[in-house]
């Protein structure tokens, strides 16, 4: 918690780097989505598409 609140004292801003997949440049170069829109792309491909089950 002492770390946390260090970054948050002397941080400009005082704000964290976002932590969603979307917002980080290393995860669009592979590829990598967020669950939402992998979803929303296969159901573009075929609306009928139903997820697999494990």
């Amino acid at each position: 918690m002492a770390f946390l609140l260090v970054k948050v004292l002397f941080k400009p801003n005082g704000e964290f780097s976002s932590q969603h997949i979307h917002d980080s440049q290393a995860m669009k170069d592979r590829g990598i989505h967020c669950v939402m829109d992998q979803d929303r792309e296969m159901r573009r491909k075929s609306k009928f598409a139903v997820a697999e089950k494990n």
